[in-house]
Protein backbone atom coordinates (compact mmCIF):
# COMPACT_ATOMS: atom_id res chain seq x y z
CA UNK A 1 0.00 0.00 0.00
CA UNK A 2 1.50 3.39 -0.80
CA UNK A 3 0.48 6.44 1.17
CA UNK A 4 0.05 9.58 -1.22
CA UNK A 5 -0.08 13.50 -0.69
CA UNK A 6 -1.48 16.22 -2.25
CA UNK A 7 -0.50 19.67 -2.29
CA UNK A 8 -1.66 22.87 -4.19
CA UNK A 9 0.27 24.79 -6.58
CA UNK A 10 -0.14 28.21 -8.23
CA UNK A 11 1.92 28.86 -11.31
CA UNK A 12 2.11 30.84 -14.38
CA UNK A 13 3.40 31.18 -17.92
CA UNK A 14 3.20 33.34 -20.89
CA UNK A 15 2.86 30.80 -22.72
CA UNK A 16 0.10 29.18 -22.34
CA UNK A 17 -1.45 26.86 -19.55
CA UNK A 18 0.32 23.44 -21.00
CA UNK A 19 3.07 25.44 -20.08
CA UNK A 20 1.87 26.64 -16.91
CA UNK A 21 0.94 23.66 -15.43
CA UNK A 22 4.38 22.30 -16.60
CA UNK A 23 6.19 24.80 -14.26
CA UNK A 24 4.31 23.70 -11.52
CA UNK A 25 5.61 20.38 -11.44
CA UNK A 26 9.04 21.56 -12.24
CA UNK A 27 9.31 23.83 -9.36
CA UNK A 28 7.31 21.46 -6.88
CA UNK A 29 9.42 18.62 -8.38
CA UNK A 30 12.97 20.61 -6.75
CA UNK A 31 11.50 19.89 -3.06
CA UNK A 32 8.88 16.91 -3.49
CA UNK A 33 10.11 13.04 -5.20
CA UNK A 34 7.83 10.43 -6.63
CA UNK A 35 5.51 12.88 -8.29
CA UNK A 36 2.54 10.55 -9.47
CA UNK A 37 0.31 13.10 -11.15
CA UNK A 38 -1.09 16.54 -11.06
CA UNK A 39 -4.79 17.73 -11.73
CA UNK A 40 -5.32 20.75 -12.87
CA UNK A 41 -8.01 22.91 -10.43
CA UNK A 42 -8.41 26.00 -12.03
CA UNK A 43 -7.19 28.09 -15.17
CA UNK A 44 -7.47 31.92 -15.55
CA UNK A 45 -5.56 34.34 -17.91
CA UNK A 46 -4.22 38.23 -17.38
CA UNK A 47 -5.93 40.19 -20.55
CA UNK A 48 -4.30 43.58 -21.98
CA UNK A 49 -5.88 45.15 -24.11
CA UNK A 50 -7.50 42.65 -26.57
CA UNK A 51 -4.14 39.87 -25.79
CA UNK A 52 -3.53 37.29 -23.37
CA UNK A 53 -0.57 38.12 -21.40
CA UNK A 54 -0.39 35.67 -19.12
CA UNK A 55 -1.61 32.03 -18.56
CA UNK A 56 -2.32 30.87 -14.78
CA UNK A 57 -3.48 27.42 -13.35
CA UNK A 58 -4.36 25.84 -9.45
CA UNK A 59 -3.07 22.56 -9.67
CA UNK A 60 -3.02 19.82 -7.69
CA UNK A 61 -0.05 17.69 -7.31
CA UNK A 62 -0.04 14.32 -6.02
CA UNK A 63 3.24 12.33 -4.69
CA UNK A 64 4.49 9.20 -3.13
CA UNK A 65 6.14 9.58 0.58
CA UNK A 66 8.52 6.77 1.05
Amino acid sequence: MAILKVIEVLANSTKSWEDATQNAVTQASKSVKHIRSVYVQEQSAIVDGDAITEYRVNVKITFEVK
